[in-house]
């Protein structure tokens, strides 16, 4: 190797036998210089072996505190609520060597995401109407051949949207299908879509009858601010988006248990021994605690392992 040669970002990862995402930190920490060719970013090759000398002349600190020179991971958490912004948060401040990612997809498609190795922290609400159980139904079916733990972050509850003084008269699922009903709905694959579908299934309503039900919406707040300004009748969300939204009120249906799901690897037990730590603290259930509308009774419990 000369002087002169340089690297991509893609093949400092390989060499290196780290991935992109670890390469970008230590460009961004300083540790390894770089510049831009165009949109490209480049490392010269001298930068490279300045850094892997440096780290070598390390190893025995790294005895002292391994943490210290220890690999950085990444972990993509995703979902849509609040407590898992707070989570990640809490993540960053209490632990070395985790960078918290934050992906905002609804609970199938997180689930959907664990299983192609997308996702290392997956939130999911997802009701099963026959059993009426909360998530399990679907994790069983989605992550067949995994080993992985199920831990309930918050309950909260689930209902529906109604503009203030509730003029439809509107108070439970089969209301839905009476005649001038218009409702909004949120994305396929979010756990509110699932509630409203199941509860529909359930009460053998046919979708197709629903005026609105292919009006979409990506989030509880977007529901509940349709609803507030008159362009829909229903939505189906949680109890803290109406209190955000004013002209709106809850009508709360079912109490609805959000849960945590992390894959038993070898190389994930160490973070997620440390993610437990942080869900039962001290700190982070208080903050928890100044979110209306949760309830924290089993918040860091494990609901199941496989």
């Amino acid at each position: 190797m000369t002087n002169q040669m340089s690297y991509t970002t893609e093949e400092i990862a390989a060499l290196l036998k780290v991935s992109k995402l670890t390469v970008y930190d230590l460009i961004k920490k300083g540790d390894l210089p770089s510049y831009r060719v165009g949109k490209q970013m480049r490392v010269d090759d001298a930068d490279l072996e300045a850094y892997k000398n440096k780290t070598k002349s390390g190893i025995a600190a790294v005895q002292e505190d391994p943490s210290a020179y220890m690999e950085s991971k990444t972990i993509v958490i995703t979902g849509q609520d609040i407590s898992l912004d707070i989570l990640t948060k809490h993540i960053e401040k209490n632990t070395k060597n985790i960078r918290p990612l934050r992906s905002y997809v609804g609970s199938l498609d997180s689930l959907i995401s664990m299983y192609k190795g997308d996702s290392d922290i997956v939130s999911t609400h997802l009701l099963d109407g026959d059993s009426g159980e909360y998530n399990l139904p679907y994790i069983r079916k989605l992550l067949t051949g995994f080993h992985y733990v199920v831990v309930n972050l918050v309950i909260r509850s689930a209902g529906l949207f109604v503009p203030k003084g509730n003029p439809k008269q509107i108070y439970t699922w089969r209301d839905l299908k009476r005649e001038g009903i218009t409702i909004v709905n949120r994305e396929k694959g979010s756990g509110a879509r699932v509630l409203l579908d199941e509860q529909l299934r359930l009460q053998g309503m046919d979708t197709r009858l629903l005026k609105g039900y292919d009006c979409e919406r990506s989030n509880h707040i977007a529901v509940a601010g349709m609803v507030a300004l008159g362009e829909a009748d229903v939505g189906v969300g949680i109890e803290k988006a109406a209190n955000i939204v004013s002209g709106v009120e809850f009508i709360p249906m079912i109490q609805e248990r959000y849960d945590l799901v992390m894959i038993k690897s070898p190389q994930n037990m160490e973070w997620i021994a440390q993610v437990m730590n942080i869900l039962k603290s001290e700190a982070f259930l208080h903050e928890l605690t100044s979110v209306q509308g949760y309830d924290l009774s089993l918040t860091g419990t494990i609901m199941y392992e496989s």
